[in-house]
């Protein structure tokens, strides 16, 4: 099943990029920030592992959603290799 990528998603992945980005000019010494921003990409990052937790959940929601088909599918087999058992007999 192939999913859109949403607003949420791409948010999340500027996030990302900005902590590299951030982490890549602090460590060559381009920036030089007063500590109470240093703190910034920590916002990001706790917003990343939210963003992350809910795709966990949405990844779970699916593969139950497909255990319930599969389910739902084997009792259909069954109930056909009852109906096909009863009709050679």
């Amino acid at each position: 099943m192939k999913r859109k990528i949403s607003i949420w998603d791409i948010i999340a992945l500027l996030a990302l990029l900005s902590i590299v980005v951030w982490v890549t000019l602090k460590i060559v010494g381009v920036i030089k920030t007063p500590l109470w921003l240093e703190y910034a990409p920590v916002y990001s990052a706790s917003y990343v592992a939210g963003w992350l937790m809910h795709k966990v959940y949405s990844v779970s929601a699916d593969v139950k959603d497909l255990k319930k088909f599969k389910d739902a599918t084997i009792d259909e087999i069954n109930k056909m290799k009852i109906n096909c058992a009863k009709n050679h007999d």
